[in-house]
């Protein structure tokens, strides 16, 4: 065999050596750390706070639903009125 297809072969072996010798230790560390650190959910008025701040409809928001309606419906947004969003 020509001594460059060996030595592309070794070389290309090494490389994957290397890489998943470094995954393997990134997995056993990030299997460490959430041993050592566990996560903790935040408390709860936290999270009710952030999903009604979430869901608030802006006026932005209305008027960015307004034009998308009216480029969709080819009318101009003077021709209709949102008058209730309900957010999901």
């Amino acid at each position: 065999m020509d001594p460059i297809v060996i030595t592309s072969l070794t070389v290309s072996l090494i490389a994957i050596m290397v890489i998943f010798t470094v995954l393997v230790v990134l997995i056993y560390t990030i299997k460490l750390l959430v041993r050592l650190i566990p996560y903790e959910d935040p408390p709860a008025t936290a999270r009710a706070k952030s999903r009604t701040s979430a869901n608030a409809v802006t006026p932005d928001i209305i008027s960015a639903i307004t034009g998308a309606m009216a480029t969709h419906l080819r009318q101009s947004p003077q021709e209709f009125h949102i008058t209730q969003i309900h957010p999901k």
